[in-house]
């Protein structure tokens, strides 16, 4: 009887705690016998994510051009639009950031992108503008048994560059590619999890692991959660962000044809309309990309494929004890891996 009563009460504690966790916003593990969500797998490892932010000059909007925010932000899919949008009233800037979850029976994919309306500069010379942004990150877990896996490597988008990392304790080594530093892992608030650490500089919003990049004076942490916050200020230390699938119906990749987001696969279309250059050496256009879009200038393997195929992205960067499987289960950018490789073999090149 009093080994039952015990169970009971034990039962009960764990009902109120995870009520506890679900009435302050916090997300509840899920049981270590549950299989994951891919949804709940990309909330589980989405980054920490530190965000520098500048206010100097017109461009910057008072700061809120560093602001991470959804593509849709203004209401509309036209990427020609939000340059001269981000810098109107009645638009929202609640954090939201994008992730796709690839699968083999060895490792789970996922990629978080982070977009901007504005890639801006408040110099005059040597340096150029562009309408929107969008930089990430790519993490490989290993599917150990475990409900969420073991987090093994980063790989992390600044511009026309990829850097690699790893969490201490990871069993990868360099590859063709050394590994540029170490991933720091840090408590959220909001949840009961150590995530990864990434930073983004101001203006550029080049990506890399903190503290390569950093808050220097004004700067937003944001933390994965299941809601969209707006920022308070520039200098806002705990926002949540939202995390939207690119695979969901009528998400970003089903809008890879659209023409009006869209300059070509995986570049997303921006003009030089309004004041975007003015001041500057110049406004470039379609100087974005989607994952699907994102490449490193000198190294392998090729345009899109850290998104479309990041098991050869691993083997290439990274020295791996034990098995990789480069056999995908779960791949919606493998339909359309045809269109993908002829779109790397004649798309113009795009520095970000």
């Amino acid at each position: 009887m009093f080994d039952k009563c015990r169970l009971a009460g034990r039962s009960l504690v764990a009902t109120v705690a995870a009520a506890a966790l679900v009435t302050v916003g916090l997300a509840v593990p899920a049981p270590a016998n549950a299989a994951v969500t891919r949804a709940e797998l990309a909330l589980r490892w989405a980054p920490i994510h530190y965000q520098d932010v500048d206010v100097t000059g017109s461009h910057a909007l008072g700061g809120k051009s560093d602001y991470i925010t959804k593509i849709d932000f203004d209401g509309d899919l036209n990427g020609r639009n939000n340059w001269d949008r981000a810098g109107q009233t009645g638009v929202s800037f609640a954090a939201h950031a994008y992730y796709s979850v690839v699968e083999t029976s060895t490792h789970w994919y996922v990629t978080y992108l982070f977009f901007h309306p504005r890639d801006w500069t408040d110099s005059a010379f040597f340096e150029t503008e562009h309408e929107n942004d969008g930089e990430g990150v790519l993490l490989a877990i290993q599917r150990d048994g475990s409900t969420y896996g073991v987090l093994r490597s980063a790989v992390t988008v600044a511009h026309s560059d990829f850097f690699s990392y790893t969490p201490a304790g990871s069993t990868w080594t360099s590859g063709r590619e050394s590994i540029d530093g170490t991933l720091q892992l840090q408590a959220s608030p909001h949840d009961t999890f150590l995530h990864p650490v990434t930073a983004q500089e101001a203006k550029g919003h080049g990506l890399k692991a903190y503290p390569q990049y950093n808050i220097n004076g004004d700067g937003i942490v944001y933390y994965p959660s299941t809601v969209a916050e707006t920022p308070s200020s520039g200098n806002d230390r705990d926002v949540r962000y939202k995390l939207v699938d690119i695979f969901a119906s009528g998400g970003l990749w089903a809008q890879r044809a659209n023409t009006s987001l869209f300059a070509n696969l995986g570049t997303f279309a921006g003009d030089d309309s309004g004041d975007c250059g003015v001041g500057t050496l110049d406004c470039s256009i379609n100087s974005a990309n989607a994952p699907w879009g994102w490449d490193d200038r000198d190294d392998l393997p090729g345009r899109g494929q850290i998104a479309s195929d990041p098991a050869k992205l691993a083997v290439e960067y990274f020295t791996i004890p034990g098995s990789l499987s480069r056999t995908y289960t779960y791949n919606p950018y493998a339909s359309a891996a045809a269109a993908l490789a002829a779109a790397a073999r004649t798309a113009p090149p795009v520095v970000d």
